[in-house]
């Protein structure tokens, strides 16, 4: 069940469903809540990601995680195709911030390319990586 996310971010649009989803920008991440789970959807602007937005970023990832006792986050990859350093230090600074509120992160719909990424960095032993969102979301009991 998607949850109400215009608390957490300045851009709200609402959806068909009548649901709102809170964003940074249509081009880089869409926050989404399915009950107590978090969902960062990345789009195809997080492959050109500019250290410059990187804090305004974290900020509007990280404040709904600050806000939980053990964050659930799925951070869905499915409409990207490749991502660098930038990207990676975010999720590096999510996934600290989950553990050490004592919450689980998880990965899903991670192309070729970004899997090889995240295999050469060996932050691939971070993350599970799950093919569909459903699937993370089921494994960390969303």
């Amino acid at each position: 069940m998607l949850r109400n996310s215009a608390q957490f971010a300045t851009d709200c649009h609402p959806k068909k469903d009548g649901t709102q989803v809170a964003s940074m920008d249509h081009n880089v991440i869409t926050l989404e809540w399915h009950g107590d789970a978090l969902v960062v959807v990345a789009a195809g602007g997080v492959e050109s990601l500019r250290w410059e937005i990187i804090e305004q970023a974290a900020d509007i990832v990280m404040e709904p995680i600050r806000g939980q006792k053990a964050p659930m986050v799925v951070f869905d990859l499915s409409r990207v195709s490749y991502f660098g350093s930038v990207f990676m230090a975010l999720l590096v600074r999510c996934h600290k911030l989950v553990r050490t509120r004592g919450g689980v992160m998880v990965l899903c719909g991670v192309h070729r390319l970004a899997r090889e990424l995240l295999h050469t960095t060996a932050l691939d032993t971070l993350w599970a990586i799950y093919d569909t969102r459903e699937e993370a979301l089921e494994s960390i009991g969303a």
